[in-house]
């Protein structure tokens, strides 16, 4: 069953964030089977306390075992350090019936 990645992020320096931490967890993301299916800043926060102008990133994984392949791994691990003092970062992992279309 696929499993899909759902990132939520507010970003302090954008520049530095996809220069270094985007470039690398894309080749990352690629690399381990996942692939991208929404990417945008820009987010509108309509409840909660996420903030207005934030990000969402969701990718897609074959399996909940290779998104966490990914998440675990090493070359993920040395990737999200590059983001650290530059983004404040919410991570959820569900898995779901392929989407239709």
């Amino acid at each position: 069953m696929p499993a899909y990645m759902i990132v939520t992020a507010t970003i302090s320096d954008r520049d530095a964030f996809l220069s270094g931490y985007g470039a690398k967890a894309a080749a990352l993301v690629e690399q381990f089977g996942g692939k991208y299916l929404i990417r945008a800043p820009g987010a509108q926060a309509l409840e909660g306390d996420f903030g207005d102008g934030g990000s969402i990133v969701i990718s897609e994984w074959p399996s909940r075992e290779a998104a966490l392949a990914f998440w675990n791994s090493p070359e993920y691990g040395e990737a999200k350090a590059l983001r650290e003092g530059i983004a404040r970062c919410q991570v959820l992992l569900i898995e779901a019936p392929a989407l239709a279309g």
